[in-house]
């Protein structure tokens, strides 16, 4: 078995962007992919999908795209759900990422084989062999369900089997959590529901989607690079110009600064909340049949709750303790590599602060240099190896407030930063827009997609 024989899972961005950058080395390669169609989480039918209609980017669309392949001009600046799936098949049509695909077909489990390598079991009964494997299945599958004293006698989802504000119609809803998918869904309860109210346990920060008529990432991307303390403190006043003080709207004031949180880019939830469409509540205490009481003491009856309280990192096709987990988070090099775990990469099991698919194909390009050095320099591929131990700083300098979400949370330049300097560091090939340019096959683009 050659020790660049690779195995990747999943066929969303992240796995695509690995086929890319393995494609480009010319690294052998197999993908498996459970549904069947690329796209991962943005294809509404795919099992088990948190995608729901009103879904948008937070990022905009010139900061979020893969290496030489923009998002269409036509796109708004705020790209939907079905505007991001069209985007993806397009892109792994252009660079002819379908042929090495396997669709309608998962992965039961991948096992180290003690030489080094992986035996990966598939759901077709088959057992295979590689040197690598590359997980690239998301983190927004497992959702994390709060739990609360009492019984709630009402209908209680989470967010990742809500699909559209039909179910509130007619109803008293309530949301809990002002993530960025708690804000979407209490922005559809807001409008559809008799009655609706957020449930929000601490303050955020909100950002609005447009500063001075541009996207927020537009702006802040071309502004000067300030030392981030100077960063927190233009931020802040902006955002007290911009916004205001939020306790007017009945939510709790931040206790943290700008930017040590995951970033909520939402201009409606206060919208909605200054014209009284919803109503902000405290944390809940406990349930009493039909009403929820909230830790001021007040109480609301209630049909609905959606639960928007994220999800947890899973990847239960390993066996447990093959990767090691730190605070419900694989505990990986750089986010990426494994630790004195040979031939283990993952995509997209990272936070960050900004769109992801320009982010992914560093990280690709860093797998795919890796797993040649294996096969072709392996003295070379050693002193990587015990580079893995190391734990290096990907916070910018923010100070993360203490959260799950924030365990492996890195700041997107500093992580992007120290791709760049590991690829320079051993000598690997950089991404190249040249070199993906040179790989385009004729493909429809995303409105012809659409329009199919």
């Amino acid at each position: 078995m050659s020790l660049s024989s690779t195995c990747i899972i999943g066929a969303g961005p992240g796995g695509l962007a690995a086929a890319r950058a393995l494609k480009r080395y010319g690294v052998p390669y197999e993908q498996f992919e459970r549904h069947s169609d690329v796209g991962g989480l943005w294809d509404a039918q795919n099992p088990g999908t948190p995608l729901y209609d009103s879904a948008h980017f937070i990022s905009s669309k010139t900061q979020s795209a893969f290496t030489d392949c923009p998002m269409p001009e036509e796109y708004p600046d705020y790209p939907s759900g079905k505007e991001i799936l069209d985007y993806v098949h397009h892109f792994a049509d252009q660079y002819g990422l379908r042929d090495a695909i396997r669709f309608n077909t998962g992965v039961e489990s991948a096992t180290p084989d003690g030489k080094g390598g992986w035996t990966i079991k598939l759901t077709s009964g088959e057992t295979k062999s590689f040197a690598n494997l590359i997980v690239a299945t998301g983190t927004n599958w497992h959702p994390n369900r709060p739990s609360y004293p009492g019984t709630f006698s009402g209908d209680a989802i989470h967010a990742v089997d809500y699909a559209s504000p039909d179910k509130f119609r007619g109803k008293r809803v309530m949301v809990v959590g002002a993530g960025n998918s708690g804000c979407d869904i209490a922005c559809d309860a807001a409008i559809h529901a008799d009655k609706a109210f957020i449930s929000v346990r601490r303050g955020y920060h909100f950002i609005p989607k447009h500063i001075f008529g541009m996207p927020a990432d537009v702006f802040a991307h071309g502004g000067p690079k300030l030392p981030m303390p100077i960063q927190q403190w233009v931020m802040g006043k902006m955002l007290r110009l911009l916004i205001g003080d939020v306790t007017r709207y009945g939510l709790p004031q931040p206790d943290h600064k700008v930017f040590e949180s995951h970033p909520i880019v939402n201009s409606e939830l206060l919208h909605h909340l200054g014209h009284g469409n919803i109503q902000a509540k405290p944390d809940m205490e406990r349930f009493d049949g039909r009403s929820v009481v909230f830790k001021d003491g007040s109480r609301e009856e209630l049909d609905v709750i959606v639960y928007a309280t994220g999800y947890n990192y899973s990847m239960p096709y390993l066996a447990e303790g093959a990767v090691p987990f730190r605070a419900g988070r694989p505990d990986l090099y750089l986010t990426v590599f494994g630790r004195d775990l040979p031939g283990f990469y993952a995509m997209g099991f990272e936070e960050t602060n900004s769109g992801g698919y320009f982010l992914y194909d560093e990280m690709a390009n860093c797998i795919a240099n890796a797993i040649q050095d294996r096969d072709r320099a392996p003295a070379r591929a050693e002193q990587f190896r015990q580079e893995t131990t190391t734990d290096p700083d990907l916070s910018g300098g923010i100070r993360f407030i203490e959260s799950p979400r924030h365990a492996n949370y890195v700041d997107s330049p500093t992580f992007q930063a120290a791709l760049k300097k590991l690829a320079k560091r051993y000598d690997w090939a950089p991404v190249d827009e040249a070199a993906f340019t040179a790989m385009r096959t004729p493909a429809p683009t995303p409105q012809a997609t659409r329009a199919a």
